[in-house]
């Protein structure tokens, strides 16, 4: 089964990591002592909402992580949110664990803004990343984005070119620029593909805090209402609440578009893959591993780092042997692909 997505090559730290990302939960670490005796050095990450465990977002960092710490001999440190929590006590996790030690310490999502921006101020000797729209400028700072549109984009084309009742649907996690950034380039995905596709779109919440990301039932019952409305195709940007998406498509036997992580492999969807025709994937892992080996090798530096179709940090997953075998969507797929890359398509983050 290929790892790599056929639409997207991956970097050289990438296609080492080729890992699968397995369920965990709960704070974990494996600490490791630095020469003098003193604090416990490595990694750290913050989970967004949703915590370990969710099969796409979270787990793609913990997949980072894990092989980092494996490949660097370093130690390891993961922290769950909690319930409807602050500002105040992300700066309190983030201190806490700049405090033990660790560096780089990662905030996964865009959440965690502020708190990083505070935290890192303070102490200017630790690197601090964060994964997702975000930009803090500051030295110690790296900004891990995505182009998430231009892989969505490659999603829309796939519902575009696999529903058979011409109605696909867009299920977002919560209403904010970010998730309307996956709305937007599978909008214009599906329309640049097939004009007469009609698609039925629903976010969740209007805040991560009512559980948008961390809620399967919620993704369950959009998903159910858009298939009962006609979708055969659906395509979740809901992180957790997305296992709901991929649950209720599997049931009615439609398609469901996974995202961030290839969902098709993960263990804790087993069940449900036969109905997993792709996802719009991001190298969450490769960032992370990225911004730990830049530590290591004393070259950590603050600012945007950007990944995009072209770079292979995002793409579209082909595991699915069903994918594969359409192969008007394979030709459909590697058209958008170099016209995204070659500039001739322009993808929107916002409708």
């Amino acid at each position: 089964m290929r790892r790599v997505s056929r639409f997207a090559l991956a970097s050289a730290a990438t296609a080492a990591l080729a890992v699968t990302v397995s369920a965990c939960g709960g704070t974990s670490s494996d600490a490791a002592k630095s020469e003098d005796g003193g604090k416990s050095k490595g990694v750290a990450i913050a989970y967004d909402v949703g915590g370990a465990g969710d099969q796409s977002f979270n787990d793609a960092a913990t997949a980072g992580m894990d092989k980092a710490a494996k490949d660097f001999g370093v130690g390891k440190k993961a922290v769950e949110p909690t319930d409807g929590e602050s500002d105040a006590d992300k700066i309190q996790r983030l201190t806490e664990l700049a405090k033990q030690g660790y560096n780089p310490v990662i905030g996964v999502g865009y959440a965690y803004a502020p708190a990083i921006k505070e935290v890192a101020a303070k102490n200017p000797d630790v690197t601090f990343g964060i994964v997702d729209d975000a930009t803090i400028e500051a030295k110690n700072v790296a900004d891990l984005v995505f182009n998430e549109e231009q892989s969505s984009y490659l999603a829309g084309v796939a519902a575009a070119k696999a529903t058979k009742s011409k109605t696909v649907g867009f299920v977002g996690g919560v209403d904010n620029p970010l998730i309307r950034k996956f709305e937007a380039g599978f909008v214009q995905g599906v329309q640049a593909t097939d004009k007469s596709v009609k698609i039925k779109r629903q976010f969740l919440t209007e805040k991560a805090e009512d559980g948008g990301f961390s809620s399967p039932d919620k993704g369950k019952e959009a998903a159910s209402g858009q298939i009962e409305g006609g979708a055969d195709v659906v395509y979740h940007a809901a992180g957790l609440s997305g296992q709901g998406v991929i649950e209720a498509a599997a049931a009615k036997k439609v398609w469901a578009i996974g995202v961030d992580s290839d969902q098709y492999k993960q263990k804790a969807l087993d069940k449900y893959k036969k109905y997993i025709l792709t996802s719009a994937t991001k190298d969450v892992a490769g960032a992370v591993y990225n911004l730990v080996k830049s530590v290591q090798d004393d070259k950590a530096e603050g600012g945007v780092v950007r990944a995009d179709l072209k770079s292979g940090g995002v793409g579209l997953a082909d595991s699915n042997p069903e994918f594969t075998k359409m192969k008007d969507l394979q030709a459909e797929l590697k058209k958008a692909e170099q016209g995204i890359i070659g500039g001739k398509i322009k993808v929107k983050t916002k409708l």
